[in-house]
């Protein structure tokens, strides 16, 4: 399997346990004291770094730590929005297409020759 393949599959892992820590406590702990939030967040943020280290380290064979930044982005958002819109229930807006298009525009940037 090729470095990227490998780096962006990490990534995504990541984001998802990142996305839950950072936002499902909004919907699955709304009624709790923040701290409970905050703990419950840094278990599961636990998972996003064991991932995330390693899709860096392995990333950094090959890209540059801008060319990592802007992919980590990239994966972000298209991890976010479905969350967003099935998880948290929130509209779908067009505003996640034209981010999206402002991150393509980053990814071309960062990566042409």
């Amino acid at each position: 399997m090729s470095v990227a393949v490998r780096m962006t599959l990490l990534l995504v892992g990541s984001n998802v346990f990142m996305t839950f820590a950072w936002y499902a406590h909004l919907k699955t702990l709304n009624d709790r004291k923040w701290y409970i939030a905050a703990l419950a967040s840094w278990g599961i943020a636990l998972f996003e770094y064991l991932l995330q280290v390693p899709a860096n380290r392995i990333g950094y064979t090959q890209f540059s730590v801008a060319q990592l930044k802007i992919t980590q982005e990239v994966i972000t958002l298209s991890v976010f929005a479905p969350f967003a819109v099935l998880y948290l229930r929130e509209p779908m807006k067009l505003d996640y297409l034209w981010a999206g298009l402002c991150l393509f525009g980053a990814v071309y940037f960062m990566f042409r020759s």
